[in-house]
C-alpha cells in the first residue's frame, strides 16, 4: 500500500500494492503552499514514510498537543474558547522524509518539522489549503486510513 497526496487537487489517493486505487479523500494542506524549509509553515514535497501512528483507540475529536492527548474532546464551544489553536484531532500519522537534503536532515527535515496527517474539526473546509504545514483530514476519513496503514507506509506528496 502507498499514499499519493496531490496538493493541486487537495486530494489523497490510497493505492494497493499493485497500484490500484483503494480510496480517495479530500484533504487540506498548508495555506502557505509547498516548501521544505523549517519555519516556512509549508507542506513538504517528495517521498515520505509514516514514522509513527499516534492515537489508536482514542475517541473521535480527541485533542492532541505535542502528540499527547490533552484529555479534551473538541467541540464547537471549545473551538470558540481557543480560536487561535491549531487543532490536531483524533489520530496522528507522523511523516518522515526519505530524501536527504530535500525533506530529510538539516533545516528541511519533515519529521523535525512535526509534519503530520491528522484530524481536524468538522467545520474546517476540505479541498482547499488551510493548515500550517500538515495534511488535514476529516476525522472519519482519518480513522479509516489509520486502520489501513502501517508504520513504514510510503507517502508521496506532489504538486
Amino acid at each position: 500500500m502507498k499514499i499519493n497526496i496531490d496538493i493541486s487537487m487537495q486530494q489523497m489517493n490510497v493505492l494497493d500494492d499493485c497500484g490500484a486505487s483503494i480510496c480517495q479523500y479530500q484533504i487540506s494542506s498548508s495555506r502557505n503552499g509547498t516548501g521544505q524549509q523549517n519555519g516556512s509553515f509549508c507542506t513538504p514535497l517528495g517521498k515520505h514514510i509514516i514514522r509513527a501512528k499516534i492515537g489508536a483507540g482514542q475517541p473521535v475529536n480527541t485533542v492532541f498537543i505535542k502528540r499527547r492527548p490533552t484529555g479534551e474532546i473538541y467541540t464547537a464551544e471549545l473551538g470558540r474558547q481557543f480560536p487561535k489553536r491549531d487543532w490536531i484531532l483524533t489520530r496522528i500519522l507522523w511523516l518522515s522524509g526519505c530524501e536527504p537534503g530535500f525533506n530529510r536532515m538539516g533545516s528541511v527535515d519533515t519529521m523535525r518539522r512535526f509534519i503530520y496527517i491528522h484530524g481536524t474539526p468538522d467545520s474546517v473546509e476540505m479541498g482547499k489549503p488551510g493548515s500550517i504545514g500538515c495534511i488535514r483530514m476529516r476525522n472519519s476519513d482519518l480513522i479509516g486510513l489509520f486502520d489501513q496503514v502501517c508504520v513504514g507506509t510510503e507517502v508521496y506528496i506532489t504538486i
